[in-house]
């Protein structure tokens, strides 16, 4: 494996695509090649801002666009464009644009997600009913979600020659506000952070929840999104939003066994963090078996600096 190669290849091992083999061919090249691991941290870097880097559309926006989305994505009987892919994580994306990801090196994860997201909005306005033009289901009544369920000639007594019979589903919407502190609002959002179907409603309810995490209800649904939540980036917010208790046992138990057993390296480093950020002689023996069973290198690499700021050993004796 040579310079080149494992420079393209760095952005896939910090979000754990590399197949085991092909990673453990990258992570020997790291540790021998000095320029390519400074790469490695600087690509690591750059990750870590745009991750930090927050937008804030319209509310209004956001819900619209994640109702056409999902009501594209759900609807039964949505044909599936020729040439599409779905990759393991349900991404829909089309060959020619995925195989054109890879040339772009460092800037392949930013520009990739910032596309994916306007196509999944482009299909979503495309293949919803209505959206080719200025009539839209949704101007019939304001409140009222439609979706045609089928469109077939009149044929009952006095309908008029030339008649058609369509039949809507309809959804009617309704709007509640209020204050997080307000026990029915928070009810409700606590219940949308379980939201099976749209990570991106659970994504916003911890979020939300994370200014409360005081609560003893929101600090136990983030420890329970932060160990159950099949979706890293849920995961990584609820985690943000512990870390102020990560002194609590309970936290630093669920901390521990993150980063264990969760299988997207993001998550463990950023366990690693939390942990070490209250370290004691007890999290000696703890990272020294993680050093020995951890296949990533930058998380290892995490716990023996933890360990070497505890003036502890990095092997076990």
């Amino acid at each position: 494996m040579n310079c080149e190669s494992v420079t393209k290849l760095i952005p896939l091992y910090f979000y754990g695509e590399l197949p085991p083999e092909e990673e453990d061919r990258l992570e020997q090249h790291l540790d021998t090649c000095a320029a390519c691991a400074r790469e490695a941290e600087s690509q690591r870097a750059l990750s870590a801002a745009l991750d930090r880097r927050a937008m804030q559309p319209a509310a209004a926006l956001l819900a619209e666009c994640r109702h056409d989305l999902m009501r594209a994505v759900y609807r039964e009987g949505a044909p599936v464009p020729r040439g599409a892919d779905f990759s393991p994580r349900g991404t829909l994306v089309p060959h020619r644009f995925a195989a054109w990801l890879p040339s772009l090196g460092v800037w392949r994860m930013p520009l990739g997600a910032s596309a994916l997201l306007a196509l999944g909005f482009i299909a979503a306005r495309l293949t919803t009913p209505g959206a080719a033009g200025p009539f839209s289901f949704a101007s019939l009544t304001p409140d009222v979600i439609s979706s045609v369920r089928s469109v077939q000639p009149a044929s009952h007594d006095g309908s008029q020659p030339g008649e058609v019979r369509i039949v809507l589903d309809e959804t009617r919407q309704r709007v509640i506000s209020g204050k997080l502190n307000d026990s029915n609002i928070q009810r409700l959002v606590l219940a949308a952070a379980h939201d099976e179907n749209n990570p991106g409603v659970r994504w916003e309810s911890v979020d939300l929840l994370n200014s409360h995490s005081d609560s003893s209800p929101v600090r136990e649904l983030l420890l329970n999104r932060l160990a159950e939540d099949p979706n890293p980036g849920v995961r990584l917010k609820a985690l943000e939003g512990l870390k102020a208790y990560t002194g609590d046992p309970e936290v630093r138990k669920v901390l521990a066994q993150v980063l264990m057993r969760d299988e997207y390296p993001g998550v463990r480093i950023a366990a690693v963090d939390a942990l070490t950020a209250h370290a004691d002689g007890k999290m000696v023996g703890f990272l020294q078996g993680v050093v020995q069973k951890e296949d990533n290198t930058y998380v290892r690499r995490r716990c023996v600096k933890a360990l070497q700021d505890m003036n502890a050993s990095v092997g076990t004796f």
